[in-house]
């Protein structure tokens, strides 16, 4: 199943020569993430940005990630506004200490964006984001998956952003592994730095 969900992953990210590329790395106390993301202006009618992700914490805990969103900005007065919709999957192992078994699965989620750019020369921006996969689109040992995070970055220069932020990344499983013995795992739960850089 996760080999399965591995593949499908992969393949939510085709090859295109119309796109702009980015990496995106983010570090916090006890995790690290490292994402790839690409603009393909073939999608649709406005194009759309697509990724792929690897996250680590200090439990061992595994998740990769495949990403789609389809963004548009604000007409009228709140120009520096920015929204998108899109979905995202997630394929993980779940490492538990002895005598537990490892948990992992796959889940399918649909979420949103939204990111305004303050006007200025140095241009700062806030960003939210969430996904959320029920149970019905969660596969093996996962039951869902939620994902919630907040932003504030820093343009640096044109090709580049600084951030900071909190996120939290929570599995819900199909048994009490999780934290306090509840069906609930939180994978990521604090604030975290990162920089963007595009190509």
């Amino acid at each position: 199943m996760l080999r399965k969900a591995l593949i499908f992953v992969l393949a939510i990210a085709p090859v295109s020569t119309a796109f702009a590329g980015a990496i995106d790395f983010r570090l916090g106390s006890h995790i690290a993430e490292l994402a790839y993301m690409k603009q393909d202006a073939t999608f649709g009618y406005g194009g759309a940005d697509m990724g792929l992700g690897l996250f680590l914490n200090d439990n061992d805990d595994l998740m990769v990630s495949g990403a789609i969103l389809v963004s548009g900005s604000a007409q009228g007065d709140v120009k520096g506004l920015h929204f998108g919709v899109g979905a995202k999957v997630y394929a993980g192992i779940l490492d538990f200490p002895s005598p537990r078994e490892n948990q992992n699965g796959a889940a399918l989620a649909i979420g949103a964006q939204m990111r305004y750019v303050f006007p200025g020369k140095t241009p700062f921006a806030i960003l939210i984001e969430g996904f959320g996969a029920p149970d019905v689109t969660s596969a093996s040992d996962f039951k869902g998956v939620t994902e919630i995070r907040l932003a504030v970055e820093l343009e640096v220069t044109p090709s580049a952003r600084a951030y900071i932020g909190y996120r939290t990344l929570e599995v819900k499983l199909n048994n009490g592994f999780g934290n306090q013995n509840s069906n609930d795992y939180e994978l990521d739960d604090r604030g975290h730095v990162g920089v963007r850089f595009s190509f």
